[in-house]
């Protein structure tokens, strides 16, 4: 069977087309290289997805997309494409986080259901919706109070999954992913620009003082519950989290960077930017009773893995 898999060229959307191909799926991808990263980066995240006959790549702009012939070929749909990122959320760019969080969200669901055909959309949602959350770990049915502009689109594309499930029998879940890290991490997250910093010789820079944490997930958890939604039957209009288990603050983050590079960093503490959360820690219970889930990767494992992917690059990350 086919399978689409919207933003395929970003960070976990290209682990997730290989993952699928590699177990004789056949994927359609599509993405729009918009400018929220260097358009090289994302060609070099396809670079073995389009060593399969049986990946198919269309470029195109989902929010606009006539999607009706490609949901004609496939049975379930991955929907990872977004505009990513808190900090660059505030401002004039709020305008590409509704286009391509919610509007892009919204017509993949009017194309689902326009289409008549019975596909499970798995939804890549955030931990970003819960804000700083009233309690940790975090249920599923905490008040979510998110605290940037894009965690509120991120809550605005769920809502959406959910009024199609309820109105129209759209076969939607929303995916919760804690803080995502690993190999091909987008360049303007923390450990990406940790390990660039690290290969230039650079310092470091860390907003707030280090000691928030995270619940830090590594990218092949993320892949095998994300496949495990699209492959589970019975869970339209669920809400789950997928989280990595361990909650590690960043300073211990930098520790173990420190290790893997053989020397002692320098790092420049700065103020606490607009939209970032003290801390955040998944409650995975729901997601082990209906998928299966537990999260299998060490995060001194997998941090060690993303350093040395890094490093081993030829050229770097553009940021």
């Amino acid at each position: 069977m086919t399978v689409l898999v919207t933003g395929c060229a970003g960070f976990i959307g290209s682990h997730l087309t290989e993952s699928l191909l590699q177990d004789g799926r056949a994927v359609v991808g599509v993405d729009c290289f918009n400018d929220n990263y260097h358009r090289r980066n994302k060609l070099a995240n396809l670079e073995r997805a389009r060593e399969w006959s049986s990946f198919e790549f269309i470029p195109i702009e989902l929010s606009q997309a006539d999607l009706l012939d490609i949901l004609a070929e496939v049975d379930t749909v991955y929907h990872l494409a977004a505009e990513p990122g808190v900090r660059s959320s505030w401002g004039g760019r709020f305008g590409q986080y509704l286009r391509n969080n919610v509007q892009a969200t919204q017509n993949v669901l009017e194309s689902v259901h326009a289409s008549g055909q019975a596909h499970r959309v798995v939804y890549a949602s955030s931990s970003s919706v819960y804000g700083q959350a009233e309690s940790r770990p975090t249920r599923e049915d905490v008040r979510c109070q998110p605290m940037s502009p894009y965690g509120v689109t991120k809550l605005s594309a769920e809502h959406l999954c959910s009024l199609y499930h309820v109105n129209h029998g759209v076969d939607a879940v929303s995916l919760r992913y804690f803080s995502v890290y690993g190999p091909r991490q987008r360049p303007d997250m923390a450990f990406s620009a940790f390990c660039r910093a690290i290969a230039a010789g650079d310092s470091l820079t860390v907003y707030g003082d280090g000691e928030q944490s995270r619940d830090f997930t590594f990218v092949d958890d993320v892949v095998r519950a994300t496949r495990a939604a699209g492959e589970t039957p019975g869970l339209g209009g669920s809400v789950l989290n997928i989280g990595g288990g361990d909650e590690v603050t960043v300073n211990r983050a930098l520790e173990l960077l420190g290790e893997y590079a053989g020397r002692p960093l320098d790092v420049s503490y700065l103020e606490v930017q607009h939209g970032d959360v003290r801390s955040t820690s998944a409650d995975v219970t729901r997601a082990r009773e209906l998928l299966g889930f537990e999260p299998q990767a060490r995060f001194e494992d997998g941090l060690r893995e993303e350093f040395e992917w890094f490093m081993a690059r030829s050229s770097p990350l553009v940021s």
